[in-house]
């Protein structure tokens, strides 16, 4: 596995070192991606450091990022000597894998999946032998936020308007035909077939899962710094019990739970709409969303007749992103494979799986028996 970089974190820089160190970057980058011989089997590493860069959200975070990439190099970021672009390949590459190994692998491998909202006895159990203040993910926790989602979006899918089927039955249970929705509309007259709706977390939640010893391992570290570098200070929104309140989930179907959480589907902001409404979008073939169809408009969240609040514009921005990278330059693709192919025919002797990966994944714990709830 790749060494990770220290993250160098400081006062923005300054115009003539900005200048110069994205000269250099897009130098060394643009060598590279020229010469680029990447498999289809493969992703193409200089267009993920490029593009990792190209989506940060801010100018302090394409700061750090700088930073970090010439940290790799062992290069100084205002230096103006020339540079011979194939000494530094090994190191360029070794930074690429870094950002693929401990951020977007296990950020892939682990979306989509929330911990399953244990029994009440159960629970009682885990504040016994667990330290309430540091054990992440407890099930009474993820079960108060699929609570308050349901009720912030309404009962309601936010990107198909699916009205939750359970929901529906306790109403129809309760008043028969004449069974309402959050608006006070008739559900039998509901154009839509019901569905089973499940709590999707924005930026998953395996990202802030401790050791036993209550303290972040190596990889959650990593990718937390990442993180960092797409955009300064997103990780204050989802520290320890943070990563499970509702800023950072959304309620979905089974289905499109699936693909948001492998960054197929995506949301992005109407800025000359109301508050927290977006176009939500798809790398999807058009064939396998046909309701709705993609991409759409939805606004989120109403502050006038919701106290929840509404899903973080950051989060989606960073998820967003993500996405982009990921398609862009064929990281997602690559994933997907390896992925797929150590499910369905597991570790081959041949070497054409690449074992290292998957097993560093499941050192981590980005592997663990998550389930959508």
């Amino acid at each position: 596995m790749s060494p990770s970089p220290k993250v160098l974190v400081g006062s923005p820089l300054g115009s003539d070192e900005r200048i110069e160190g994205r000269r250099k970057f897009y130098y060394v980058l643009d060598y590279l991606e020229a010469q680029d011989d990447s498999s289809k089997n493969q992703y193409s590493r200089p267009q993920l450091i490029r593009l990792t860069y190209e989506y940060a959200l801010s100018e302090e975070s394409r700061d750090n990022y700088l930073r970090a990439f010439f940290n790799a190099l062992s290069l100084p970021i205002d230096s103006k000597e020339n540079i011979n672009v194939e000494e530094y390949r090994p190191k360029v590459f070794d930074f690429a894998d870094y950002l693929l190994d401990d951020f977007f692998l296990p950020l892939t491998a682990s979306a989509g999946k929330t911990a399953r909202p244990s029994p009440t006895y159960h629970s009682a159990i885990q504040r016994v032998e667990e330290d309430i203040r540091t054990f992440v993910g407890t099930p009474d926790r993820i079960s108060a936020l699929r609570g308050d989602c349901l009720v912030r979006d309404r009962h309601r899918c936010v990107v198909s308007q699916r009205f939750d089927q359970v929901e529906a039955e306790i109403r129809f249970q309760k008043d028969g035909e004449d069974a309402r929705d959050d608006g006070e509309r008739a559900l039998i007259e509901d154009p839509r077939s019901f569905d089973v709706l499940e709590v999707a977390h924005i930026l998953p939640h395996s990202l802030t899962k401790p050791k036993a010893s209550s303290r972040l391992d190596a990889s959650r570290e990593a990718s937390l710094a990442i993180l960092d570098m797409l955009d300064a200070g997103v990780t204050g929104l989802i520290e320890g019990t943070d990563i499970d309140k509702p800023r950072n989930a959304i309620t979905l179907t089974h289905g499109l739970h699936h693909f948001f959480g492998n960054f197929k589907i995506f949301f992005e902001p109407l800025p000359d709409q109301p508050p927290h409404t977006y176009e939500i979008g798809s790398f999807l073939s058009t064939y396998t969303l046909r309701d709705p169809a993609l991409p759409v408009t939805r606004t989120l969240h109403s502050a006038d007749t919701c106290i929840i609040e509404p899903p973080s514009s950051r989060l989606l921005a960073v998820h967003c992103a993500v996405a982009h990278i990921l398609k862009l330059s064929g990281a997602g693709d690559y994933i997907e494979r390896l992925l797929r192919d150590a499910e369905e025919k597991g570790i081959q002797a041949d070497g054409s799986t690449e074992v290292g990966r998957l097993v560093q994944l499941g050192l981590g714990g980005w592997l663990d028996g998550a389930v959508d709830i």
